[in-house]
């Protein structure tokens, strides 16, 4: 199939050099693939790195402390994807003895697993003749047949995906769908491809009728809703302070963070001590010595389906806190990145 044919051509000479494409291992294959997961290579990379350093093995990985794993996938975000890659690891290496499973099916069983990564591990590791979909194939099968379904629309991925399947050639799985993928990622991007030195240019149907801008058709558009948050450093005479673990089901369950206020709405910065003297209790029932605002622009950190709109508060207390941490030892611990970020700048302006 010329279609297939050219993509691989294509991938052959302009493939990245990429440490998880010098293997067919699937403990690496998945490894990268959840790293992978809504986040480019250049971002996953040094992640993917580390955790190999750290936990060579599926058995490494599954008898590491959670915190440990948590600490390094701090930053990466979706932290859900960290503690499913920890409890896969626990029933790879202790349910299978380490042997994961062979095939799409099996694969799928996976906790954390889904269509696209079975998909992609099945047909790297094992040679398995079954098409990949994600963001990147729905974008060059869309432009190239000219297809406008709504990507968004449930039905839509069986359809990308019955196509992808026209165009796998069975003897070349793991090829061709690492071919789409990096198609996607580095020829046919989401905004301003370039089109003429494209291999396709004559052939690419969206080229020809000038719809590259418009497809795929993407409709159903991301809800995002605001939150106002307060985090509160209380520091007591030995210069040490307090955190507290997520317990809530939220994005970042089994992290820490400092005692938090969340307001229903942006409450302006001078107006905010007294509501939060009335929210906090100071630990250990201890007096208020001083209270101030660390950062004077309020941070927003920007989540899929969140805006965090954030102010960082220091409440001095007279009294030795019981259960404090000195910040050497809180920055050992996972943090969300936006938190961890600033402790960094804290710790250096203290």
């Amino acid at each position: 199939m010329d279609f297939s044919n050219s993509l691989i051509q294509w991938y052959l000479r302009s493939k990245r050099d990429l440490p998880w494409r010098k293997t067919a291992d699937p403990y690496r294959i998945w490894l990268s693939e959840i790293m992978l997961q809504q986040t480019r290579v250049a971002q996953g990379l040094p992640y993917f790195l580390a955790f190999v350093d750290a936990f060579p093995t599926v058995f490494d990985l599954a008898n590491a402390d959670e915190e440990k794993v948590l600490k390094l996938w701090q930053g990466l975000g979706y932290y859900s994807r960290a503690r499913n890659l920890h409890a896969t690891a626990k029933f790879i290496a202790f349910e299978r003895n380490g042997v994961f499973p062979e095939n799409y099916d099996g694969l799928l069983k996976l906790k954390g697993v889904g269509e696209y990564t079975a998909a992609a591990i099945a047909s790297i590791s094992y040679g398995e003749p079954v098409p990949v979909v994600d963001g990147n194939v729905f974008r060059v099968l869309a432009r190239y047949f000219d297809v406008e379904t709504d990507i968004a629309a449930p039905a839509a991925k069986k359809e990308f995906k019955a196509l992808a399947a026209e165009l796998l050639p069975v003897d070349k799985a793991s090829l061709f769908n690492q071919a789409m993928m990096e198609f996607g990622a580095l020829q046919c991007v989401p905004k301003s491809p370039d089109c003429p030195s494209c291999v396709f240019n004559s052939s690419c149907a969206a080229l020809q009728k000038k719809k590259v801008d418009r497809l795929p058709v993407k409709l159903k558009k991301i809800k995002v809703t605001n939150r106002y948050l307060n985090y509160i450093l209380f520091v007591d005479p030995s210069g040490n302070t307090m955190v507290q673990k997520r317990q809530d089901k939220g994005i970042w369950f089994g992290l820490y963070e400092f005692p938090l206020v969340e307001t229903m709405t942006d409450i302006h910065r001078d107006a905010m001590p007294e509501q939060l003297i009335k929210s906090v209790t100071i630990p250990d029932g201890g007096r208020l010595q001083e209270f101030r605002l660390l950062n004077e622009k309020q941070i927003l950190h920007k989540l899929s389906h969140q805006h965090l709109h954030i102010y960082f508060w220091e409440l001095k207390t007279a009294a030795i806190m019981s259960g404090s941490l000195s910040w050497s030892e809180v920055q050992k611990l996972p943090f969300p990145i936006v938190i961890y970020n600033f402790i960094t700048e804290y710790v250096k302006n203290k």
